[in-house]
């Protein structure tokens, strides 16, 4: 009886800390803004459908027609299409279909991103002539009246051409790329947390600083798990410590049931 109302009470404790660990995680649940669309969650934020406390600054995010769109200070909205918090990687879409527009404009300094992939100085050229095929021109950015390339910077005083910018960027514009996807690819860093694979999140009571683990599992599934485990080896120590006190107490009865038979088995024989 002692140990069924032990176990009771040890599944009815465990089940109260599952609900407040889980209760922890309902201020901030992950959101979307259409069905098959980038789950977003801490370090990222949904204005307007989570609180300011679930993500970063620069990392705001909003939903425009059931797209996820991210804006960029002194550029503008990109399209994002996935988010990988596991290798901290974002897939931006332009809409505009013109990625070296994005590469020409796009000031990653004032945000928490670089780029994913590694990056290479390219100047952009506005030619008032056409250079030769071996020099594709960047459509997007060209007229009848102008030319525009993007040619390693070493190349660019060799040209005839007024430079543009000399940037960092991850490719050069080629008409075998798709133009408005390739190399679109962001990665982020926060202090404390930087490593690919880790995960982040805000310590309980705070909105500055960023803890880090490297686990697969949330917190909340330790600390389920933890205590779970904890409480399973006290209940089989607690029946194990019943079963040896109910057997001893049977064989002590046998015994003494043995003795009694014993002794009068001697007056008997007397």
């Amino acid at each position: 009886m002692a140990a069924s109302v032990f176990i009771f009470i040890s599944l009815m404790l465990i089940s109260y800390i599952f609900l407040h660990v889980e209760a922890l995680d309902t201020n901030c649940p992950p959101a979307k803004c259409a069905d098959g669309g980038p789950d977003i969650r801490f370090p990222f934020r949904l204005q307007g459908r989570q609180p300011e406390h679930c993500g970063r600054p620069g990392f705001e995010l909003v939903c425009k027609e059931n797209t996820t769109m991210i804006q960029f200070p002194y550029y503008g909205d990109l399209v994002i299409r996935s988010i990988s918090y596991e290798l901290k990687k974002v897939d931006l879409l332009d809409q505009k279909n013109c990625v070296h527009e994005v590469f020409l404009n796009l000031n990653l300094s004032l945000t928490p991103f670089q780029y994913f992939y590694h990056v290479k100085n390219y100047t952009y050229l506005n030619c008032s002539a056409q250079l030769s095929p071996s020099f594709p021109k960047v459509p997007c950015l060209s007229s009848s009246q102008y030319h525009v390339y993007t040619v390693e910077s070493s190349m660019a005083s060799t040209l005839s051409c007024r430079p543009m910018k000399t940037i960092a960027i991850p490719f050069a514009y080629s008409p075998y790329i798709s133009d408005n996807t390739f190399g679109l690819g962001l990665t982020w860093t926060l202090p404390g947390c930087n490593d690919k694979g880790s995960h982040c999140k805000l310590p309980a009571k705070t909105e500055h600083q960023t803890s880090c683990f490297n686990s697969g599992l949330s917190n909340k599934h330790l600390v389920i798990g933890l205590i779970t485990g904890i409480f399973a080896f006290i209940m089989v120590i607690s029946i194990k410590i019943h079963n040896s006190k109910k057997w001893n107490g049977q064989k002590s009865f046998v015994d003494y049931e043995a003795l009694k038979t014993a002794e009068y088995s001697k007056v008997d024989n007397v």
